[in-house]
């Protein structure tokens, strides 16, 4: 299943808008992936956000084939994740923030395949939640399957679309918020040899 699911995913990159630098993260990012790195020992666990999976899926299968196959892939492979809140808060996260998120790591430290270089994960946010201010030193591009809205360095909010992509430079501000709908996206990091990726450190609200 974790094959099937980083084939489509790598499908969904190749047909969705990128910029310059978020496509060579990707092409980077899946040449590593085609040296299998060593299987995890987690244990699928949810916590009460994940019901709003289903919801969320509903927007990917309705984008491009590449989208919905990538949809399925993650739909199948779900039930194998550790789901958990992220450690520490930040600034600017909404009130209902620690009830209302959860992150999975795929691919990566704690993830269903162990290794240093890739990270791969999924964030879930529930409606109408605002993920608080951080930023990481690896690189990092997202693949959009819900609709939500994003924030980064000095950018106003924006939408990138269902099926849309972000590209994070290392240690950039961002953040990401849901509206009426749940958000549900994918990132992917390049670790390289940096330090494994926490999900991210919050920042000063001055930064």
């Amino acid at each position: 299943m974790l094959e099937t699911f980083v084939a489509a995913l790598d499908e969904a990159f190749a047909v969705a808008p990128m910029e310059a630098e978020a496509e060579a993260s990707v092409a980077r990012i899946f040449e590593a992936l085609r040296v299998a790195g060593t299987s995890g020992t987690v244990q699928g666990t949810r916590i009460p956000v994940c019901r709003h999976l289903g919801n969320a899926y509903s927007f990917g299968r309705s984008g491009s084939a590449q989208l919905a196959r990538v949809t399925d892939a993650f739909a199948a492979l779900e039930p194998n994740l550790k789901w958990a809140v992220r450690p520490a808060s930040g600034p600017f996260a909404s009130e209902n923030w620690s009830t209302g998120h959860a992150n999975s790591m795929i691919i990566g430290q704690g993830g269903l395949e162990q290794r240093k270089d890739v990270a791969v994960g999924a964030s879930l946010l529930a409606p109408d939640v605002r993920y608080p201010d951080h930023n990481h030193g690896p690189e990092e591009v997202y693949l959009i399957l819900s609709p939500g809205r994003f924030q980064h360095g000095n950018s106003g909010w924006f939408e990138p679309g269902v099926g849309g992509t972000l590209y994070n430079e290392p240690n950039i501000r961002h953040a990401m918020a849901s509206d009426n709908a749940p958000l549900l996206a994918f990132w992917c990091l390049w670790v390289g040899s940096q330090p494994p990726a926490d999900l991210g450190r919050p920042v000063k609200s001055s930064e």
